[in-house]
C-alpha cells in the first residue's frame, strides 16, 4: 500500500489527510464554542504527519479557513491546503445554494486567499457545478484564475465522468471529491476513471450508511480486527485504490489520533475480499 500520492505531478501528499469542516460551530455554522480546541486539533494533525488539509469557504462560512491560518500560518513548506468555492449559505448546512458564476467565484477565490494568507492556493476545487450557470463558463473562469497565478492546481467535487471530461477541455483536473465509502459505492465508475487517469480521488463521508445489515457486518469485522468501525472503513479506502486521499474530519484530539492510526491497520487478502463484497 502506497503511503503518498503525487498530486498534479508535483505535490507529494501523505494519503492520510485532514478535513477541516468540523472545526467550526454546530451544523458547520459560526465559530466553535472553543476556538482554541480547533487550533490544537489542526496543529496536532500536522504533528502527526498530515500535510494535506481540505476545507472550503462555506465551512462556517469562512470560519474554517480563518482558523487554519490562525493555527498554522506561516505554513510549513510541504503543507498543502485545498479549499473550495461555488456555494453560498446563510444558515445551517441545509440552507445552501449553488453559485458558480464568475462573479461569485472571483469573490470566493479572493476571499479564500485573504483568509488563508496565501498568494496562491495549491488546490482549488469547484464545490459544485451550478445548474444555473453553463459549466463551461465556470471552467473558463477557473482556468483564467489559474493562468493568473492565483491557483496552482484545480479539482472538482460531486461530478460524473462526463463532467470531468468536460472540465479537462479547459484545465488539468488533478482531484475529484465525491461521496464514497465501503458502504456507498455509487461513484465507483468515477473512482476507476480517476485511477486510470492519475487523478486523486478524495472521498467525503468515508464511512457512510446507517445501522443496516452491512453496517452490522462491518462492525463484526472491526471487532475481529480489534479496531473501530471508522478505522476499518478508512483502512479499506487506503487499500482499495492508491489514488484515494483521505480527509477524515473531527474536532476531537482523541478521534483525530484514532483516525490517523487507521493507516497502520494491515488488511490481508481475505479481509479485503470480505470488505470488497460487503455490498453484495
Amino acid at each position: 500500500m502506497k503511503t503518498t500520492f503525487l498530486l498534479g505531478g508535483d505535490l507529494e501528499i501523505n494519503r492520510m489527510g485532514y478535513g477541516a469542516m468540523r472545526i467550526t460551530g454546530p451544523e458547520i455554522f459560526g465559530m466553535p464554542v472553543n476556538p482554541q480546541n480547533s487550533i490544537n486539533v489542526l496543529r496536532r494533525a500536522v504533528e502527526l504527519g498530515v500535510n494535506f488539509i481540505d476545507t472550503a469557504d462555506q465551512y462556517g462560512p469562512f470560519v474554517s479557513e480563518q482558523l487554519i491560518a490562525e493555527a498554522l500560518h506561516p505554513y510549513k513548506d510541504n503543507l498543502i491546503i485545498g479549499t473550495k468555492g461555488g456555494l453560498v449559505r446563510f444558515g445551517p448546512w441545509a440552507d445552501i445554494n449553488n453559485d458558480a458564476s464568475p462573479q461569485h467565484l472571483q469573490d470566493a477565490l479572493d476571499g479564500s486567499l485573504r483568509r488563508l494568507k496565501l498568494e496562491r492556493i495549491d488546490l482549488y476545487q469547484l464545490h459544485r457545478i451550478d445548474p444555473k450557470v453553463p459549466a463551461h463558463i465556470s471552467f473558463e473562469f477557473l482556468a483564467k484564475a489559474q493562468q493568473q497565478g492565483k491557483i496552482r492546481h484545480l479539482g472538482l467535487s460531486e461530478v460524473s465522468v462526463d463532467e470531468i471530461k468536460h472540465a479537462r477541455q479547459f484545465f488539468k483536473v488533478v482531484s475529484v471529491q465525491n461521496r464514497y465509502s465501503v458502504l456507498d459505492r455509487q461513484w465507483e465508475p468515477v473512482l476507476e476513471y480517476c485511477k486510470a487517469e492519475g487523478i486523486a480521488f478524495i472521498p467525503w463521508f468515508p464511512i457512510g450508511g446507517g445501522m443496516t445489515p452491512m453496517t452490522e457486518k462491518l462492525q463484526q469485522i472491526a471487532n475481529r480486527k480489534q479496531v473501530s468501525m471508522h478505522q476499518l472503513a478508512l483502512s479499506w479506502l487506503l487499500h482499495h485504490a492508491d489514488n484515494i486521499l483521505l480527509i477524515p474530519g473531527t474536532a476531537s484530539l482523541s478521534h483525530l489520533e484514532e483516525n490517523i492510526r487507521a493507516k497502520e491497520i494491515e488488511l490481508d487478502a481475505n479481509d479485503l475480499l470480505e470488505l470488497d463484497t460487503l455490498q453484495e
